[in-house]
């Protein structure tokens, strides 16, 4: 979000009602709290991005929004590369220099050895939009990768040929909108085995008609707050099957005329195994629609528990992530907004219904004075917990001017899970995240697949970063690569419920989340003290179950035994 044309007296209003709430419980203890959690990998493994994102003196709305990318395998070798998106100069803006040429995105393919080239040229992968965000998945089923980038102006589909090629195939797909799109999400809403596509957009942004916001008079212009803006309504796409898609976002039932989103996540959060779309909106109600299993949806945020903060006010959502924080089986939301708002934790529950957690579980305290975007739920330390990344920096690049206390460039966090409550990392544990910058998009992945979750962290008008997971307890994790061979090919959807060591675990794969990104794709699960676990897979139609060994990553073909695709690191 961004903040009001005279932010000052609505931040100390906050501030004042966020006293009136009570403390956050004490911290869980960490023995191992002063080990360093991630190394800076950028320099050593070639990644050169730098985000531009255009800046004006008039200071455009979009500049501060971007932006993200996605991990993805798309060709197939068995390492995860970077596909990362790229801003440049605001589409119609009066001081952008037409003879420019745009940055375009850029993809990144992983050697495999810790290294990566830019193969972004021969790949044809290079949109060059104005970015926003992006989502990979195999929307056409033929075992290829595709990425859909979502833009401010019109989106763009690369379909992936198999060939280390992807072409522009978004006037054959009719996904071309011409809205500023921030998220994307891939899911099968009916389960007719085609990946359709939930495209949240923001707000109607013209910069023709831009009002200069924040204090004029004093010179400072600002950012303005959303409310400055007419929501622009997210699109529902329903694959057709042949390559194409229809608009059916009345006829699904998730029409939109409030929203001003920023993230989306699909996932079956009442587990009645049908998939449902959560939207992150901005200082707008949140979005749950949830599936009633023909792939027609009702809006339940409100009557759900997941729409509004604790004191039934609406906040400034940005990135959202699901798991199961506390063990109990029920996919929880973690949502992240504005500084004075604190970061929302909703705890899932039998039914799908939620109750708001922030304070309870200390994550109130820690995000107040943050303002967050990325968030990714993951087990750093693979002892069987899910702890938090946060990404995190202010919309306003001159908000110490309006309010004390606040800053622009601000740290990202590790949050360590101890049963389901949240304490900060140590900071001598996270010296890699600790130089403040502007955090937006955060990608979850295994970039050198030795079973420890890395973070590439998207900065706005700055260089992206590769956060490499150094933890070094030997603990045991197993990593799954899904295939069905009904349903759509990618699995997306698919359950997954892992036991080992006394306890069990559930995930699910997914494309998109976060904040403008999609992660990792395989499913990542981290055992502790356990050397073998039992997995059983929901496949459409029936269970699969497994006894498999510790340390490795595994593909999973539907009807086929398990094969592992790397050398055990146990």
């Amino acid at each position: 979000m961004s903040a009001r044309a005279d932010p000052a007296p609505a931040l100390a209003l906050a501030s004042l009602l966020a006293g009136c709430g009570g403390e956050d419980p004490p911290a869980p203890g960490r023995s191992q709290a002063a080990q360093p959690v991630f190394a800076d990998a950028t320099a050593a493994a070639g990644i050169d991005f730098v985000h531009v994102n255009g800046a004006t003196p008039r200071k455009y709305l979009p500049e501060t929004m971007g932006a993200g990318g996605c991990a993805l395998d798309f060709d197939g070798d068995g390492w995860m590369d970077l596909y990362l998106v790229q801003s440049g100069a605001v589409p119609g803006a009066p001081e952008a220099d037409a003879t420019s040429p745009p940055p375009g995105n850029r993809l990144f393919r992983n050697r495999g050895d810790g290294t990566f080239e830019d193969v972004t040229a021969s790949s044809g992968a290079g949109d060059t939009g104005y970015g926003m965000g992006a989502a990979a998945a195999d929307y056409d089923g033929d075992g290829d990768v595709d990425v859909f980038v979502a833009n401010v102006g019109r989106n763009t589909l690369l379909r992936n040929d198999g060939d280390g090629r992807f072409v522009d195939a978004t006037a054959e797909a009719g996904l071309g909108d011409e809205a500023w799109s921030s998220s994307a999400a891939w899911f099968d809403a009916e389960g007719d085995g085609d990946l359709d596509l939930y495209v949240v957009n923001y707000v109607l942004f013209d910069p023709a008609a831009h009002t200069d916001c924040g204090d004029v008079t004093a010179g400072q212009v600002a950012y303005c707050h959303p409310d400055a803006y007419e929501s622009d309504p997210d699109v529902f796409y329903r694959n057709r099957g042949d390559g194409t898609f229809e608009v059916a976002t009345e006829a699904a039932g998730m029409t939109d005329r409030t929203g001003k989103g920023l993230g989306v996540l699909v996932a079956d959060f009442d587990a009645d195994g049908d998939p449902d779309v959560y939207v992150a909106n901005d200082s707008t109600p949140n979005f749950l629609h949830v599936n009633r299993g023909d792939g027609t949806f009702q809006e339940e945020g409100l009557l759900r528990g997941v729409s509004h903060n604790e004191d039934g006010a609406t906040e400034a959502g940005m990135g959202v992530d699901a798991g199961d924080v506390d063990g109990d089986g029920w996919l929880d939301l973690v949502v992240t907004n504005l500084s004075h708002e604190a970061n929302a934790l909703y705890l899932g529950s039998p039914g799908g219904t939620f109750r708001y957690a922030s304070r309870t579980r200390g994550l109130h305290v820690p995000s107040y004075s943050l303002v967050g975007f990325g968030v990714d739920l993951l087990d750093l330390d693979l002892d069987g917990d899910l702890d938090l990344y946060v990404a995190n920096g202010h919309v306003i690049d001159n908000i110490e001017f309006f309010t004390d206390g606040l800053r622009w460039k601000q740290p990202c966090q590790v949050f360590w899970n101890d049963g389901g409550t949240f304490a900060p990392a140590a900071e001598e544990s996270t010296l890699a995240l600790s130089p403040p910058r502007v955090g937006r998009g955060s990608i979850t992945l295994d970039f050198d697949n030795d079973g420890r979750l890395d973070v590439l962290q998207v900065f706005n008008g700055d260089e992206a970063r590769l956060f490499h997971n150094v933890w070094t307890p030997p603990s045991s994790w197993i990593g799954l690569d899904l295939v069905a061979t009904s349903g759509n090919r990618d699995a997306i959807g698919v359950r997954v419920t892992v036991r080992a060591g006394g306890r069990q675990q559930v995930g699910e794969k997914r494309s998109g989340g976060s904040y403008q990104t999609s992660h990792d794709p395989r499913l990542h699960f981290g055992l502790g003290d356990a050397r073998t676990c039992e997995v059983a897979v929901h496949w459409p139609g029936g269970d699969a179950v497994h006894r498999l060994d510790a340390g490795a990553y595994y593909r999973l073909v539907q009807g086929a035994e398990p094969v592992a695709t790397t050398a055990p690191t146990e």
